[in-house]
């Protein structure tokens, strides 16, 4: 004898329904989720978007410095190679790390604690383990390192090293075996040994790498495979392309390009330079004319071909690429806003997005995809 069939409980129904729009939509548990924190330098808090799978941003926080009443001159961010913690340089006294456990399903920030600075640092970042913190003091002509405590809090400088002028970006090699310092007034960039496991800095052999006079040398970014440094110039808006010796920790130029666009007259301001996670093209920030010029690079020579320039935010100190490659996000210090350009896949060209507000004076995005 066949029983007919008993009709499922109306709750398991909900249940497969609610599954099954999940499955469809992508947003099922486990999915990898995209979310782009924003320093924001006059109102001491970082901006926190949740970015869509087409390149659209939610905000879903605004995160205040807690213990921090002035604003300081920028605010840079660095987020430890675990993805658990986000650390934000205080440019007003007393000088501050403040540190953000990273909710690892929602991407939300919750303060852990405060640590010392040496100075005022225009640039944080960690070595490639986490337990080191490096800065570089633009007003102070100086780079420090910090330990990073187990808990993200950043402990007192462990090194304190006077530099040229202007020391403006401190940076590990990909290795982990060199720290290199862009010292922006001095036109040079000063190259250190790192010994990871005591966290500890001695000068390169030779130590000093010098670039053209009063070009000023500001923000530099490795090539993913290694091979290849880029230096973008502050004071003449040039982008250099140096080979890399991962032995010797040695850079050789190779190219010099400019990151101005066409018909330029004026005095350069450039600022920032970031290149996509698979290395074909790069990007870089100029503010007196407020615009994005994108490079093709050449996997074999490292050598860069200008694709054009795009008018983005003004004053546009800092930007970002999501970690896909697609997509390209740039803040504004005077527009107090950021704007998301999608990244042509075979060209590298940038096209407009979208724009979003922000705290006041944004000037810097960090990435990160969730799990």
């Amino acid at each position: 004898m066949i029983r007919p069939t008993r009709p499922a409980p109306r709750a398991a129904i909900a249940t497969a329904l609610v599954t099954s729009l999940a499955l469809l939509s992508g947003v099922h548990a486990g999915m990898a989720e995209t979310f782009a924190y924003v320093g924001n330098a006059d109102s001491n808090d970082i901006s926190v978007f949740k970015m869509a799978e087409n390149g659209e941003m939610n905000a879903v926080q605004t995160a205040p410095f807690t213990g921090v009443e002035k604003p300081g001159a920028s605010t840079p961010l660095a987020i430890t190679p675990d993805h658990r913690v986000l650390i934000a340089g205080v440019r007003s006294q007393p000088f501050l790390a403040v540190s953000f456990a990273i909710d690892p399903k929602t991407g939300l920030l919750s303060h852990i604690g405060n640590g010392p600075l040496a100075d005022s640092m225009a640039n944080i970042a960690t070595d490639r383990t986490g337990k080191v913190l490096f800065s570089a003091s633009y007003g102070g002509n100086k780079v420090a390192s910090n330990p990073l405590e187990a808990n993200g809090v950043v402990g007192e400088p462990k090194q304190v090293i006077p530099t040229g002028l202007n020391a403006h970006a401190f940076l590990p090699s990909p290795d982990n075996r060199f720290v290199f310092a862009t010292n922006l007034g001095s036109d040079q960039v000063l190259s250190f040994a790192f010994e990871a496991a005591a966290g500890s800095l001695t000068p390169s052999d030779p130590p000093v790498i010098k670039v053209p006079e009063k070009s000023g040398p500001r923000h530099f970014v490795f090539h993913p495979d290694g091979k290849f440094v880029y230096l973008i110039h502050e004071l003449n808006g040039d982008v250099a392309a140096f080979s890399y010796e991962a032995k010797s920790g040695a850079w050789s130029e190779i190219q010099r390009t400019t990151a101005l666009p066409e018909g330029f007259n004026g005095k350069p301001w450039a600022a920032d330079i970031h290149i996509t996670p698979d290395g074909r093209f790069l990007y870089a920030s100029e503010r007196t004319t407020n615009t994005l010029t994108a490079y093709k690079v050449d996997a074999s020579s490292g050598k860069l071909t200008t694709i054009g320039s795009v008018p983005t935010e003004k004053q546009p100190r800092g930007f970002n690429i999501d970690p896909t490659g697609r997509y390209l996000a740039a803040v504004g210090e005077l527009s107090n806003g950021m704007t998301v350009y999608a990244i042509d896949q075979t060209s590298g060209a940038l096209s407009k997005l979208k724009a979003y507000a922000t705290g006041k004076k944004p000037n810097w995005v960090e990435f990160l995809t969730l799990p």
